[in-house]
């Protein structure tokens, strides 16, 4: 049996908090504000580049009122560095590959900017993997709401959701998807308070994961 599986960027399968941080802190930088450490702009990942530049305006005591104009420059750093300190999880390129030889269909479904998101897998070589990219800014909403998961997942066969996050997790929960938690990203909650239909910590796991939760879903569906 073969899926339609979507999977996050940011925190499952690229660890690129570190170009976050430093785009962030050039911004901070030009505002002759306090830099934030990797754990603090870490920890404001997860919503979207709007809402991570609306809590770094909130910790810094800036003007709101910039809002738009911080989170523009925000991206313009973010660009120009490409994914200069970003990596892959381990395991993360042979997954794929697994997942997409097996005859599984990927997906990308992302609060990262699209651009941002295909600029990334272009960099890693990895963009021939995925028949869709689902950006932060491809719809009028962004996750939590499901329409992005839906938008990257489309309607036909069995679908799964790869994430680390809160936001992941409700999600697919609010799109009524098996989700699949990685637990080595940017989850800020223990992880068995997340509702997921499996958790792992190594990408190697990762394709027999998904052949056991097939297996189980089609055994439910013979009962």
């Amino acid at each position: 049996m073969v899926a339609t599986i979507a999977f996050d960027l940011d925190g499952t399968l690229i660890d690129s908090a570190p170009d976050i941080a430093h785009a962030v802190n050039a911004m901070l930088t030009e505002e002759s504000a306090e830099m934030l450490t990797l754990a603090e702009v870490t920890g404001f990942i997860g919503n979207g580049l709007p809402h991570l530049v609306k809590l770094v305006v909130e910790a810094r005591g800036m003007d709101m009122a910039r809002h738009d104009a911080l989170t523009a420059c925000v991206l313009a750093h973010y660009t120009r560095a490409g994914s200069t300190y970003t990596v892959l999880y381990p395991q993360v390129r042979a997954a794929l590959d697994a997942l997409s030889t097996s005859g599984h269909r990927l997906a990308l479904c992302t609060n990262k900017p699209e651009r941002a998101a295909r600029d990334v897998l272009a960099h890693f070589g990895l963009e021939s993997l995925f028949a869709t990219v689902i950006g932060g800014d491809s719809l009028t909403t962004r996750k939590p709401d499901p329409a992005m998961l839906f938008a990257a997942l489309g309607e036909d066969g069995p679908q799964i959701y790869v994430g680390d996050s809160e936001v992941d997790a409700e999600t697919a929960q609010r799109a009524g998807v098996n989700f699949l938690l990685y637990t080595e990203g940017y989850r800020k909650s223990p992880a068995e308070t997340l509702p997921h239909a499996a958790r792992f910590d190594d990408f190697a796991q990762l394709p027999a994961l998904v052949t056991q939760l097939l297996a189980q879903d089609s055994a439910r569906q013979v009962r």
